[in-house]
């Protein structure tokens, strides 16, 4: 992509494993699973083709792709936190009316199976995790003074979907003074325009964006510099 004026403007991020925390958005059953929750209803319904790019990306992309970003980050001491989103009470009168619909159609509601994260992305023992009722996590958790608490200055963000609640996340971010990276590897929605545009967006102001290997490559470089300077 050609580089625009606003690139000048744009922050300059760096990650150090004490500083910054991995944040999975929405990896769960209800939206991040083929066989449950809204792949479940697509089929159901004769759509499943319309849902075939988001859970080829996850399963082949995305969940090898956080898994690698998660070992990362627990290996050098960094923070792993999880989001959720759905509703905490059963008859989802606790969320905004222009999310209940997806939700209750996804049956995405705090103890049932669909809310729950998907096996192979499962939180380690100690891990923090923060369900939402918003799009962004620090409109409706306590991701922002959780954060402070930790010392956390960047955030990277991962998980779906990428022009939702992970773009609505990392601006909140942004706009709450934390650099933010946007993983371009680990995140997806239903539709390659819709990532692309939605990345080149968030390039402009908002975040950093970058490859699973670059984020590995430079958090662990800092460590390794730390350790011998």
């Amino acid at each position: 992509m050609q580089p625009t004026f606003v690139d000048q403007f744009s922050q300059s991020v760096d990650l150090r494993p004490s500083s910054t925390a991995l944040v999975i958005v929405d990896m769960q059953n209800a939206t991040g699973n083929r066989q449950m929750g809204l792949g479940k209803l697509l089929a159901e319904t004769g759509r499943a083709d319309s849902s075939a790019y988001r859970f080829d990306r996850i399963e082949t992309l995305l969940i090898p792709r956080i898994s690698q970003l998660a070992g990362a980050f627990r290996q050098c001491g960094a923070r792993v936190i999880y989001i959720t989103y759905g509703a905490n009470l059963p008859d989802c009168s606790d969320v905004p009316r222009h999310m209940a619909g997806i939700i209750k159609a996804t049956n995405n509601i705090a103890g049932q199976p669909e809310h729950e994260i998907v096996g192979a992305l499962r939180p380690e023992t100690g891990e923090l995790v923060l369900n939402k009722t918003t799009q962004g996590a620090f409109r409706s958790t306590s991701i922002d003074t959780q954060l402070r608490a930790m010392g956390i200055e960047t955030v990277v963000c991962v998980g779906v979907s990428t022009n939702n609640c992970v773009a609505m996340t990392a601006m909140e971010a942004c706009d709450s003074q934390y650099g933010v990276v946007v993983v371009s590897d680990a995140t997806a929605t239903d539709s390659e325009e819709m990532q692309d545009a939605t990345l080149n967006m968030l390039r402009r102001l908002w975040a950093r964006v970058m490859t699973t290997d670059e984020v590995i490559a430079e958090l662990t470089g800092e460590q390794r510099t730390a350790a011998t300077g």
